[in-house]
């Protein structure tokens, strides 16, 4: 029995075995698409394909065509035969949970990948949540200390609230998520990992995280030689762990990593199975899932909370690339990271003049949001002038405010800089940044 059976056995307690009248055969391979014949199963149940020499291939139903049900398989496919016995395992996806997946770094099907022992479920939930009514959330009104001067300050993180980090390849958002994850508040952080290298990931964990980090974080790894169906799988068992915490009252940071590898699985499933491609050759499901994933997070009425933080690669730069676009749509806010700001040797590399958070006037008080208005007129009114200056065509008296500007922005360019080690809360930044606009 393969491993990945083995673990749907143990989130069932017992696979549930059809009878042998529902059993199906194989009648086609494209690629990493499977069809069968002869079996009758819902969308997202699971089935096991018998190969030559009597292993198991476990498979994901995603799709039906002209009588057939479209499988993928979640491992290598090999040593399969035609009509192959195809027979059903589950007819729902459900998880087991435990308070001991803490400090665990764990696969997309809940196996661990930090050689500790098995993980014992306490819990069997399921594996794509509950759609919760909107009246049942609680309101936004208690900040978020992620321990990041700029974050905390200029775009002030509510309890519940969903944010987007948008940014190109290299310019150190895995560290920006580390710094977070070490120096907030939260009591619970869920790290999802999907389809990054591995290579990141192990960096991730053992010297971005570190031991201090991991302590109070769960990472659930699926980098990008997994199949589409394992990836996508790690992705709702992140949030199904980010809700498991949370129904416990707790408050809990889930960060994603990252929602446009989560889109490239969905893109690849869907366009295998035949749906039409739109721009960029995503598939509408892939909009749907996005919009599924973001609303898992949020806050409750009946205690806890999910904050979520999802990033999204903007390919070559292009900060409207489809899934960047769509993800600001439907968030509560996004961290632009910026490559020219990098460049310059400022990290985090954070556009504040671009950058938003959506609840931060209701989260700050009225003394501190005069504080960050003027703070964004004064880098506001550099950067247009920026080149008139540069030329040494502006005479100094001729804008009070850009004067002030000019006089000011080595101070709060600095501001805007934090060491990786170092730790400013919420009620510090604040003060640190009126005392650098005099």
């Amino acid at each position: 029995m393969s491993a990945l059976l083995a673990q749907l056995q143990r989130d069932l307690g017992s696979v549930q075995i059809s009878p042998p009248s529902l059993h199906g055969v194989l009648t086609r391979v494209t690629g990493m698409i499977l069809t069968a014949r002869g079996i009758r199963v819902p969308l997202g149940a699971y089935c096991e394909v018998m190969a030559e020499d009597g292993e198991g291939i476990v498979c994901e139903v995603v799709g039906f065509r002209e009588g057939e049900v479209v499988l993928m398989p979640l491992s290598a496919v090999h040593g399969l035969l035609p009509g192959a016995a195809v027979r059903v395992l589950t007819h729902t996806a459900r998880v087991g949970l435990s308070s001991a997946l803490l400090g665990r770094v764990v696969d997309g099907m809940g196996e661990p990948l930090d050689e500790g022992p098995r993980i014992e479920p306490e819990v069997y939930v399921p594996l794509r949540g509950e759609r919760r009514n909107p009246l049942h959330r609680a309101p936004i009104d208690t900040c978020l200390d992620v321990g990041v001067r700029a974050i905390n300050t200029f775009l002030t993180i509510g309890r519940g609230q969903r944010i987007g980090l948008i940014a190109g390849s290299g310019v150190g958002k895995s560290i920006l998520l580390g710094m977070m994850t070490r120096f907030t508040n939260a009591e619970v952080i869920v790290i999802g990992m999907i389809g990054e290298r591995g290579r990141e990931v192990l960096e991730f964990v053992h010297e971005t995280l570190g031991e201090e980090g991991r302590r109070r974080a769960v990472v659930i790894a699926a980098p990008g030689d997994c199949s589409p169906t394992v990836r996508l799988r790690a992705t709702h068992y992140t949030c199904a762990v980010a809700e498991y915490f949370r129904d416990q009252g707790k408050n809990v940071l889930l960060l994603m990593d990252s929602l446009t590898r989560v889109a490239h699985a969905q893109r690849e499933i869907g366009l295998a199975v035949g749906e039409p491609p739109t721009t960029k050759g995503y598939t509408p499901s892939v909009f749907s899932l996005i919009n599924e994933l973001v609303e898992r997070a949020g806050a409750v009425a009946s205690g806890g909370s999910i904050t979520g933080i999802y990033t999204v690669l903007a390919e070559g730069d292009d900060a409207n690339d489809p899934i960047v676009d769509g993800a600001r749509a439907i968030l509560d806010g996004h961290v632009l990271l910026s490559r020219e700001l990098a460049s310059l040797g400022q990290y985090p590399a954070i556009d504040i003049n671009v950058s938003i958070s959506r609840l931060a006037n209701r989260l700050v008080t009225r003394g501190q949001r005069d504080l960050v208005l003027k703070f964004r007129r004064l880098m506001a009114i550099y950067e247009e002038n920026r080149d008139l200056v540069a030329v040494g065509a502006y005479r100094a008296g001729t804008n009070p405010e850009l004067d002030e500007a000019l006089q000011r922005r080595d101070i709060l360019r600095r501001f805007l800089m934090q060491d990786v080690d170092e730790s400013v809360n919420f009620e510090d930044g604040f003060r640190q940044l009126e005392a650098a606009l005099g």
